[in-house]
C-alpha cells in the first residue's frame, strides 16, 4: 500500500506527521509553563518542591519531542532543516540552550552544596519557559511572515539581516509584531496549561492556598494570551500570502491564508473545536473546581497547533518563504526528501502509534497516584 503512494502524496503525509509531532510539544509545553509560575503559586520550600517534582516526572517529555520535531523535518525536509538551522543560528541555539540549562536544572536544584544554589537553578526554569518558548513562538512565526535568507543554484544560504553591522542570524525573527505576539502567546499558552496540570498531578488537599492560586493563575493568563491570539488569528487572516504557480514561481497572494481556510474547512472546524475546548477547559478549572481541565485545553491546543503548522504548507503555499527573494522561498515539495527517503520512513512510521501506545502506558503509571507532601519529604525530589 504505501510503495503506491505518490511522491506528492509522500510529501504532503510527511508534513502532516511534522505537524503532528510539533502540535504535540505545544500540549507538552505544560512543563515549562509551571516552570514560568513557580515562584508565583509555590510561597513556601514545600510547594516549590510539590510544583517541581510535579513537573519533574514529565520534563524530559518536551525535550525529547522537540528534538524528534527536528530529527523528522532533517530526514523529510532537508532543506528547510539546512536553510532555517544553517541561517537562524543563533534563534536555535539559544531554544537548545534554554533547554540545556532546564536539564541541568532539574539535576542540581536540591543536590547538596551545589554551587549556585537552589534560586539560580530555578531562574534557569524560568528562561527556559519563558524566552524558550518565545523564541519557539517567533521561529513558528516566520512560516506566515518569512525570513531574510537567498539560496544559489547549489542552496547554499546567505542570511543577509544586519543590525549595527552584526548579522542577526534569525534573531531579528523576534523584532516582528506578528512573532513576537505569537511567541508571548505560546509563552502564557504553556502557562496556564502549566496550572491545569499541577491541578490535576498534585494531591492538594493538604495545601488548599497553593490550589487556590493555581486555579487563579491559569485564569489571569489565559486571559492575557486571549488577545494575543486573537492578534494573531486576524492577522493570518487578512495578510499576504506566498503562493506557488503550477511551474513553481512563488508570488504574493492577497488573503491567501484565508483562501487557504476556505479550501481546506476541515482546519477550519479544528481550529474553532480548539479554542472552544482550550475555553472550557480553563472554566471548568478556574470556575467549578474541576481538576480535568488540562485534557480539554490540552487537546484543544493540539487542534490549534495542528492548525497553525498546516495552513502555511498546504494548497499550494510556501511555508517557509524568502523576504530577500520570493524564489528562494520552500515548499514541501521543492524541500523534501527523495520518494525512496520518503516511502522509507513511511515504513518505519508504521510503528508510530505502538510508541504512542507505550508513552500513554507510561503517562498513565506515572500519574496513577497524585503527588502526595509525603512523597516528596520521604522520598530523593528534584
Amino acid at each position: 500500500m504505501i510503495s503506491n503512494l505518490d511522491y506528492a502524496t509522500l510529501q504532503q503525509l510527511w508534513w502532516i506527521i511534522c505537524s503532528i509531532v510539533g502540535a504535540l510539544f505545544l500540549f507538552l509545553t505544560f512543563v515549562q509553563g509551571g516552570q514560568t509560575l513557580l515562584w508565583q503559586v509555590a510561597k513556601t520550600d514545600l510547594e516549590k518542591s510539590l510544583v517541581v517534582n510535579s513537573l519533574g516526572r514529565k520534563w524530559e517529555m518536551p525535550f525529547t519531542t522537540l528534538v524528534l520535531f527536528g530529527g523528522a523535518l532533517f530526514a523529510a525536509f532537508p532543506k528547510f532543516y539546512a536553510t532555517s538551522f544553517g541561517g537562524a543560528y543563533w534563534v536555535w541555539m539559544l531554544i537548545l540552550f534554554s533547554f540545556i540549562i532546564q536539564a541541568v536544572s532539574y539535576e542540581y536544584r536540591k543536590k547538596p552544596n551545589n554551587l549556585l544554589g537552589a534560586g539560580v537553578y530555578e531562574l534557569f526554569l524560568f528562561i527556559n519557559g519563558s524566552v524558550g518558548i518565545l523564541l519557539i513562538g517567533a521561529a513558528v512565526g516566520t512560516f506566515y511572515t518569512g525570513s531574510n535568507f537567498t539560496l544559489d543554484l547549489y542552496n547554499r544560504v546567505t542570511w543577509d539581516y544586519t543590525l549595527m553591522g552584526i548579522n542577526l542570524r534569525g534573531l531579528e525573527a523576534a523584532f516582528s509584531l506578528f512573532n513576537l505576539s505569537l511567541g508571548i502567546f505560546l509563552v502564557f499558552n504553556a502557562r496556564y496549561l502549566g496550572a491545569l496540570y499541577l491541578l490535576n498531578s498534585i494531591d492538594l488537599s493538604s495545601t488548599p492556598e497553593l490550589e487556590s492560586r493555581l486555579r487563579k493563575n491559569a485564569w489571569i493568563s489565559f486571559l492575557i494570551a486571549l488577545p494575543f491570539l486573537l492578534y494573531v488569528l486576524i492577522s493570518i487572516l487578512f495578510m499576504k500570502g506566498f503562493g506557488v504557480d503550477g511551474s513553481g514561481t512563488v508570488s504574493l497572494v492577497s488573503y491567501k491564508y484565508l483562501s487557504n481556510l476556505l479550501a481546506m474547512p476541515y482546519l477550519f472546524v479544528m481550529l474553532l473545536a480548539g479554542i472552544i475546548l482550550v475555553l472550557y477547559g480553563v472554566l471548568i478549572s478556574s470556575f467549578k473546581e474541576s481538576v480535568k481541565g488540562i485534557w480539554f485545553s490540552g487537546l484543544g491546543c493540539f487542534l490549534v497547533g495542528l492548525v497553525v503548522l498546516c495552513l502555511p504548507a498546504f494548497n499550494n503555499t510556501a511555508f517557509y518563504p524568502s523576504k530577500l527573494n520570493l524564489q528562494s522561498s520552500l515548499t514541501i515539495y521543492n524541500a523534501s526528501s527523495s520518494m525512496f527517503t520518503l516511502t522509507t520512513m513511511t515504513y518505519v512510521a508504521i510503528a508510530i502509534p505502538f510508541v504512542l501506545a507505550y508513552v500513554i502506558y507510561v503517562w498513565r503509571q506515572m500519574d496513577s497516584k497524585k503527588l502526595t507532601v509525603k512523597e516528596v519529604l520521604d522520598e530523593e525530589s528534584y
